[in-house]
């Protein structure tokens, strides 16, 4: 085994700016991740919160798009909800099948990438994180319309206000997934408590002959004239605003790392009362927004009687809270700060599903390394930033309307619903194939579980699809179009970054053709994986003749460190590899303890550290390498004692500036060679 140093030589969280330490706490080590896992109370208003919220303006988007035709076609609204429900109930079975078969959090992408192909996978992962951007967006457009639906003063204030909420909301994701389902847990489970309390306290009204009475309901409407084409396309156009009501239920599938263990189990459970929890609130509030009469329009104008330039129109929500409990009432302030407040949360969903989405995406080579990277407090911070930044610009640009950011919602998650069900049908054929033949007690159990698995997401996959249609004919036109072309955008730019990450680790692979010079000053080379540029650092160092060189791994994941150490002693490499924990992922704080250990004992002498760096040839190369070592080369000039030499390797792509290549071509008469800007490591050959 390497040698490894002590807990006096590593950094610590001490380093941490102490603004930062105040925004988001002090760092965890890794150790603790563990502790850091969801139990599924604490997971329901993390994961669900989403799903939860969107039944606060589902309802209203349907009855709202039904009233362009008249108060006639509310009478359509029972058969609509009926068709949303339906759908969330196959959905939800659905995903709980899909969370069974890929608990790796990879949820639509990886059922689409390992089934269908690549391009499937792209194009899902791409729906998704634009869906998640949206999904920020319109949660915090809705909650600032509550707000402003109890205080009409802040309507001036709408996009500063949503803006704010955004900022707040990265800053509680980033202090942890543990500390971030705390704070939200209270006001979902307040939500579901009194929007409750309020549908059984409006339906038994209504038994006792005491029916609530919404204000609008005394407004006539100015009604299209619609050709019988039209009716159906409305009816369809209402259908596909309320089935906003599904969003959020994919964010489970994809959050499954999350949970504690059990964790398919606990995710499973956590989806299911999600789904029941949505089907009771979305079921209801529209019955009860029926029974009270509620008018919503798409232009409050087209109501006959309210005084559009004067007042703002109430939610949907708003008026139900206001016609069962009274506009004065303290419990309607409660329906309406509880609302806002999940609204508000609800964008959290986005905040878990967009950076673990973002890590796997990392992990596969489709999106920039930093987003695989965690944070002090054991998140992908990273992620959350890009999200935040993402949402912000949305309802800047759109002005925080929700009217109109609805209409871009729901495309992105039915294309992934879409293609992640027909993933699954290809799953089950594939594991219905391998269990033919089978014919022990457990094959037979397998192969129906595998039968009754194919039925549900052979209907999810149906119903899905289907949909998919509806939303695009009935969206396209107000605004989705964005969407389409958003997403095979984003595809594109994922497959261009997965060529080039392939590319780059084809050109550094390790092979045995590297040869190092003499031993010949204290030499430390940073080894992060071994390949070549490693190789070419080490072999400078080895030739400049210190008196003692050492080759340093930083350990910040333990499977990581076994696989250079299992590769360094394949590759016979010259000199022993130390490694040295660092349980803060620090990479400078802990090598800095070992260099001030090691002068301490031995003598000042002078260390030098030896850093790879790439060099690229085109700006936008920049963004998708992670710059450690100059970053690290910054911390440690600062140490007494140490010189840095940053060793560079010129990508292929450098040819365009310098005219060479970082490698030789195949047949070329230096072969043999590691040749890179300019200087040549000699073989064995050449030595004689």
């Amino acid at each position: 085994m390497s040698p490894a140093v002590t807990d006096d030589e590593r950094g610590g969280p001490d380093e941490t700016p102490i603004a930062k330490r105040i925004l988001i706490g002090e760092p965890l080590t890794s150790e603790e991740l563990e502790g850091q896992l969801l139990p599924k109370k604490m997971a329901l208003p993390i994961f669900a919160s989403d799903a939860l919220s969107s039944v606060a303006y589902a309802p209203q988007e349907l009855l709202m798009i039904l009233l362009i035709g008249g108060t006639a076609f509310l009478a359509f609204s029972p058969w609509v909800a009926a068709a949303v429900v339906a759908l969330l109930i196959v959905v939800v079975l659905s995903y709980r099948q899909l969370i069974k078969a890929y608990p790796s959090g990879g949820g639509d992408y990886e059922v689409a990438r390992l089934n269908i192909g690549e391009k499937a996978g792209v194009v899902v992962a791409a729906a998704l994180l634009v869906d998640y951007i949206l999904t920020v967006a319109v949660s915090v457009a809705s909650g600032v319309d509550n707000i402003i639906s109890a205080l009409p003063g802040l309507d001036a204030w709408r996009v500063e206000m949503a803006v704010g909420f955004v900022i707040l909301i990265i800053l509680v994701n980033l202090r942890g997934v543990r500390e971030a389902s705390t704070a939200f847990a209270i006001p979902t489970y307040l939500f579901i408590g009194s929007v409750m309390v309020m549908i059984v306290t409006g339906l038994v009204r209504w038994g006792l002959g005491d029916a609530p009475v919404a204000e609008s309901a005394q407004f006539a409407v100015h009604a299209q004239d619609l050709s019988q084409a039209a009716i159906l396309l409305l009816i369809l156009r209402a259908f596909s605003s309320g089935c906003s009501a599904l969003t959020g239920v994919e964010a489970v599938s994809n959050g499954v790392p999350a949970f504690r263990a059990p964790k398919v189990r606990n995710a499973q459970t956590t989806l299911v009362l999600m789904g029941s929890i949505a089907i009771l609130m979305f079921s209801g509030l529209t019955l009860l927004a029926l029974i009270a009469g509620v008018h919503y329009a798409e232009d409050p104008c087209t109501l006959v009687g309210f005084d559009c330039a004067a007042a703002v129109q109430p939610s949907l929500m708003a008026q139900v809270a206001a016609a069962t409990f009274g506009g004065g009432s303290i419990l309607f302030f409660i329906i309406q700060a509880a609302t806002a407040a999940v609204l508000l949360l609800a964008a959290n969903t986005a905040f878990n599903g967009f950076p673990l989405l973002g890590s796997v995406l990392a992990r596969d080579g489709y999106a920039p390394k930093a987003l695989n990277t965690r944070g002090d407090r054991l998140v992908f911070s990273n992620g959350m930033i890009v999200l935040g930044l993402a949402a912000v610009l949305v309802l800047v640009v759109f002005q925080a309307k929700l009217t109109t950011l609805i209409q871009l919602y729901i495309i992105g998650v039915f294309v992934s619903f879409s293609l992640g069900q027909i993933g699954m049908v290809r799953h089950w054929r594939r594991e219905l194939r391998l269990l033919s033949k089978a014919s022990s007690k457990q094959a037979l159990a397998d192969r129906k579980a595998a039968y009754s698995g194919l039925a549900i997401n052979s209907l999810g996959a149906t119903f899905t699809v289907v949909v998919l249609v509806i939303v695009t004919i009935t969206k396209f036109t107000h605004g989705a179009w964005l969407v389409f072309l958003a997403i095979p955008v984003l595809s594109f730019l994922m497959i261009g970054v997965h060529r080039y990450y392939r590319d780059v680790d084809h050109e550094i692979t390790m092979n045995d053709e590297v040869h190092f010079g003499a031993t010949g000053d204290v030499a430390i080379v940073l080894v992060g994986k071994l390949q070549k540029p490693v190789a070419k650092a080490l072999d400078y160092a080895l030739a400049a003749k210190h008196d003692k060189t050492i080759a340093v791994h930083i350990s910040v994941s333990p499977e990581e460190t076994r696989a250079v150490q299992d590769d360094w002693d394949f590759h016979h490499m010259p000199i022993p590899l130390l490694v040295i924990e660092s349980p803060y992922r620090q990479y400078a704080a802990p090598l800095a303890q070992f260099i001030n250990a090691y002068r301490e004992k031995h003598g000042s002498s002078v260390v030098t550290v030896y850093l790879p760096q790439y060099i690229v040839g085109h700006w936008w190369e920049s963004l998708l390498h992670n710059r450690r070592a100059r970053r690290i080369a910054q911390q440690l000039m600062l140490v007494h004692g140490v010189q840095i030499t940053l060793v560079p390797w010129l990508l292929d792509s450098t040819e365009l500036i310098y005219g060479r290549r970082s490698r030789p071509l195949p047949g070329d008469d230096r072969a043999g060679r590691i040749t890179n800007y300019g200087l040549v490591a000699h073989t064995d050959d050449d030595d004689k």
